[in-house]
């Protein structure tokens, strides 16, 4: 597994991940978009993790920098 996310990438990710995390726990979502959302921020979370995204794969996006 290549990895296809950099830095800038991941930490958009983790951040909105933490919004939605925080917009949950402090009651002001709930019902089906909270589960939504918190899908979201699962997936989110976890392909920054691993620096891979499959949906980026799949498109041919590639947001690691390139080294010299």
């Amino acid at each position: 597994m290549t990895k296809n996310m950099g830095t800038t990438d991941k930490m958009i990710r983790l951040g909105v991940a933490i919004i939605i995390a925080l917009l949950f726990f402090l009651d002001k979502i709930s019902g089906t978009t909270a589960i939504v959302l918190g899908a979201i921020a699962v997936i989110f979370a976890l392909t920054s993790l691993v620096s891979f995204c499959p949906l980026y794969t799949l498109i041919g996006v590639n947001s690691c920098e390139v080294k010299k």
